[in-house]
């Protein structure tokens, strides 16, 4: 038996130094995206005679770029989910400096609304980041580092401003390309050498029919959206994009829920957490981006209108940097409030700071330091609402989903912030004034703008009131997700695939006949949805598990009592048959709270199983941000709670259930032990090398299998002596004795002696 020094703990492990280098690198390829999409501001007006084109085929450099985001941002999410968070997000960084490099070496139109369209393919870096976090970072520190993450897209448009003026003021246009493909080949290197690839895949086939009616819907509407005001909104053209979107994306609906392996889970999207957050995030991207129309346009005005400044780019860039400041420091506070109070609340706190921001502004238009502190304002309540987004959109999808969600969150925020352009540029084209011989956009007109910013924003807040307060647990009626920002089941969990193990039976009623229309839903121990179905008019069901295991199916039909069951599957099909009671008269409900027994800090994300006395499984859920736990309508009597975290021992314990009100417990979790090595042959680690831990009593604690590094962990161990083996050439096996919490490192050399 050999011990080596402690080696640095794997990318995901909780106690992991790379955690702040993950998040610090994911938020730098967020901020370098947005920013590609702020430096081309300061050289639109002058694009026309740069690249020899009339002012509205110029246009098209910057409608390239929505329109290519638009369509990459759902499309890479899905392929993310599929093959790889990290593929994905190297992929599209290499496409932010392909873009930037070919409009760089543009001085024609073409090349630069190629340039720019490859730009736009990038736009699927912040979603897929944030999906990466989830799947890798301790539940701890996952609120701060998604809001982090959702907030560079703000922080590097007001950051990216004034650095996009300086350049475009002593340099060559071409610089600011130059500039976004460096920071990109930077970006690329920090995520190839320091972001693991996540584990979490989905598999399955991609579905390019749905990417490409999604493709043609999108065009159409933001299409529509954006050059309305050049062609007349009642032109034929418009309307003809509009009524097109409108054809296409319905039929792509009904098309993407008939299809197997849909590009969007419009189910899951039709969720009421999921819903409802799209929803406000398109008022929160109009309320982000009226700010950037206005502000820079009444800060560059001549004074001598009255209102204008008389200010420079350079100037217009510096008042609004703060923002981005500002926003980058409310993401750690958007996670405290979220993590005490749920997400929900921090979105409409968000939602109201913004209208207040925008209604100072209505009053505070007259000076510099105004209008920097009413950005400041707004760019507070935009910080906290993005942060408050991610962690409702994974609070409410499975793992798998993640950046398939996040991303089309993403393209929700999108839409918004091209309506605010598009509406902006209607109001300010209408109330005009005389300047000279020319029309400028009047004082009245920037303030209505500012005015449907605050609406927008009071529109986000009433949305908001709709999402469901708490993600519900797990329970006997039927399934829900974990809490938001909650860990989710571990990397290693099963994953519904074509293949498995399939369970079948009848559901019946309490009169013992087939119990049509009933819900059966099948769940891992840890409270993960693995399968659904719905009965037939006989009360036939059929769900597949992903493999051999313990699992937990749960019926439930109107009428009667749901009922969950624990089932172990083995390699061939199950046949079982549920029967339903009548429902029970009155219940009682139990809440408690789960606390580290070393520190007494809660604990976030454990597992939590009520059984009755017949071993059947009751409840199962996760614990919330500050480690509490409800369950409702639990029949009176004696019940066993387990609890479970990775990184303490579990606990089981006996509660009695009164008939009415809600029993209070509390449970106190000692610190698990963690057992890990690296398996190495002659020519170093070994990759796929079969790792069994066995207690003192002969059980199998666990198995896993070695990475491509040769690692292996177990975590959750009580104090005693344990035999690691290795399956190898020879085979390996060797005593390891754990006493108390902590770490034990264990390496493991499978070579002949002499090799």
């Amino acid at each position: 038996m050999s011990h080596a020094q402690p080696r640095p703990a794997a990318a995901g492990d909780p106690a992991a130094p790379r955690t702040d280098v993950v998040v610090a690198v994911l938020a730098f390829g967020g901020i370098v995206v947005s920013l590609m999409q702020t430096l081309v501001i300061p050289i639109v007006p002058e694009l026309p005679k740069l690249l020899n084109a009339s002012a509205s085929n110029a246009a098209w450099a910057v409608t390239a770029t929505l329109l290519a985001a638009a369509v990459a941002t759902p499309v890479t999410g899905r392929l993310g989910d599929m093959y790889g968070k990290r593929l994905m997000l190297l992929t599209s960084v290499v496409m932010l400096v392909a873009g930037s490099v070919t409009a760089a070496l543009s001085d024609s139109l073409v090349p630069m609304i190629v340039g720019r369209a490859l730009q736009g393919l990038a736009s699927g870096v912040i979603p897929l980041g944030i999906s990466i976090m989830r799947d890798e970072l301790p539940v701890e520190r996952l609120g701060s580092a998604t809001a982090l993450m959702s907030a560079s897209l703000g922080v590097g448009g007001a950051l990216g401003l004034p650095a996009a003026a300086l350049i475009a003021d002593h340099f060559d246009w071409h610089v600011l390309f130059w500039t976004s493909a460096a920071l990109g080949v930077v970006a690329a290197l920090l995520v190839l050498l320091l972001v693991p690839e996540s584990k979490v895949r989905t598999g399955g086939r991609f579905d390019l029919a749905g990417a490409l009616g999604m493709a043609a819907g999108l065009v159409c509407l933001l299409l529509g959206i954006s050059k309305g005001a050049d062609w007349g909104w009642g032109s034929g053209t418009t309307l003809g994009l509009f009524g097109a979107a409108v054809v296409i994306l319905l039929a792509w609906g009904r098309y993407e829920l008939r299809t197997r392996e849909p590009l969007v889970d419009l189910r899951t999207t039709a969720r009421r957490q999921v819903l409802v957050t799209n929803l406000a995030s398109v008022a929160f991207g109009f309320s982000m981006f009226a700010m950037s129309l206005v502000l820079p346009q009444l800060l560059q005005l001549p004074e001598a209108t009255g209102y204008g400044l008389g200010r420079s780019l350079l100037d217009a860039g510096l008042v609004m940097a703060p923002t981005g400041l500002v926003m980058m420091a409310m993401a750690p506070v958007s996670a405290l409030v979220s993590r005490n109070f749920g997400p929900k609340v921090t979105l409409m706190c968000g939602a109201v700071i913004v209208a207040a921001g925008y209604g100072l502004n209505i009053a505070l238009m007259n000076a510099v330091w105004q209008l920097v502190l009413v950005s400041c304002v707004v760019g507070a309540g935009i910080g906290f609402a993005y942060g408050a987004m991610p962690a409702l959109i994974m609070g409410a999808v499975d793992p798998h989903e993640t950046a398939a969600a996040n991303s089309l969150n993403t393209l929700m925020r999108s839409i918004g912030t091209s309506t605010a352009s598009a509406v902006a540029g209607v109001i300010l084209a209408q109330l005009t004034t005389a300047f000279g011989t020319a029309r400028i956009p009047s004082e009245n007109g920037f303030k209505v703008v500012m005015a449907a910013g605050s609406g927008a924003a009071v529109l986000a807040l009433l949305v908001a009131a709709f999402i469901p307060r708490r993600n519900p647990a797990v329970t006997s009626r039927g399934v829900a997700e974990a809490p938001a920002g909650a860990r989710d089941a571990p990397l290693n969990a099963p994953v519904i695939r074509d293949e498995g193990i399939q369970v079948h039976g009848r559901v019946r009623g309490a009169d013992g006949t087939g119990a049509g229309r009933a819900a059966v839903t099948l769940i891992s121990l840890g409270g993960r949805r693995l399968g659904r179905a719905v009965t037939d008019a006989d009360g036939g069901y059929a769900v597949v598990a992903p493999g051999e295991g313990s699992y937990v199916l749960i019926a439930s039909a109107d009428g009667c009592r749901p009922r969950a069951t624990t089932l172990v599957v083995n390699s061939e099909p199950v046949a079982y048959d549920v029967l339903l009671t009548g429902a029970d008269a009155g219940a009682g409900g139990l809440a408690g709270l789960v606390r580290a027994a070393d520190s007494g800090a809660p604990v976030a994300g454990a597992t939590v199983v009520v059984t009755d006395v017949r071993g059947d499984v009751l409840a199962s859920q996760r614990t919330d941000g500050l480690g509490e736990f409800t369950v409702a309508d639990l029949a009176p009597g004696t019940v066993t709670l387990a609890v479970g975290s990775p990184e303490h021992r579990p606990r089981a314990l006996p509660v009695e259930i009164a008939a009415a009100g809600t029993t209070r417990v509390e449970v106190e979790l000692p610190p698990g032990a963690h057992v890990r090595g690296t398996v190495r042959g002659a020519a170093g680690p070994l990759g796929d090398a079969r790792v069994t831990l066995v207690d003192a009593a002969g059980n199998v604690v666990g198995t896993t299998t070695t990475g491509d590094d040769g690692a292996y962990a177990f975590s959750d161990l009580d104090t005693g002596q344990y035999t690691v083996i290795a399956t190898g050439y020879p085979p390996h096996a060797a005593g390891v004795a754990v006493s108390g919490a902590g770490i034990h490192d264990h390496d493991i050399e499978l070579a002949h002696p002499g090799a």
